[in-house]
């Protein structure tokens, strides 16, 4: 993946996890986890682009193994 789609992705992720603060009129409990859990899921999917971790799991494992 390209440096600037890198960005991108990285900037929209960004921007949906601040639509998620600001507009949805949640408990802050439940704010929190989901900030938390999109955290997690964009260190893990770096790290798997990086190749620190494996991508054995999820939804882009048969995109990878069957890509020309």
């Amino acid at each position: 993946m390209p440096l600037i789609q890198l960005i991108v992705v990285l900037i929209v992720i960004g921007l949906i996890l601040y639509l998620v603060e600001t507009l949805l009129p949640i408990d802050p409990t439940i704010k929190q986890i989901i900030r938390v859990v999109i955290v997690i899921a964009v260190i893990l999917w770096l790290l798997s682009l990086v190749g620190l971790l494996p991508a054995k799991v999820g939804m882009a494992t048969p995109l990878l193994r069957y890509r020309v």
